[in-house]
C-alpha cells in the first residue's frame, strides 16, 4: 500500500431539519463529483433566524479525500 496524499475542500451545507442534516447535505452533494472522500471536519455552525425562530442551519465543513495515484 502506498502513502496517501490528501486534499481538503471547504463547503457549507444547509438544512431546515438539523445540523447533522446540513453536514450530510454537503457530503451527499460533494460525493456526486468528488472521489475518494475519507473524512470531514466541522468548523462552523450557523443558524438563520426568521420571526424569532431558527429557519435553517448552515454548517461549514472541510472534506478530506485522497488523490488518485499512478500505482
Amino acid at each position: 500500500m502506498s502513502d496517501h496524499v490528501y486534499k481538503k475542500i471547504e463547503l457549507v451545507g444547509s438544512s431546515k431539519e438539523s445540523i447533522e442534516a446540513a453536514a450530510q447535505n454537503a457530503v451527499t452533494t460533494a460525493s456526486k463529483t468528488v472521489r475518494n472522500m475519507r473524512w470531514l471536519e466541522v468548523g462552523e455552525i450557523r443558524g438563520h433566524i426568521v420571526d424569532g425562530q431558527v429557519e435553517h442551519w448552515q454548517v461549514g465543513v472541510k472534506i478530506g479525500f485522497t488523490l488518485d495515484s499512478k500505482d
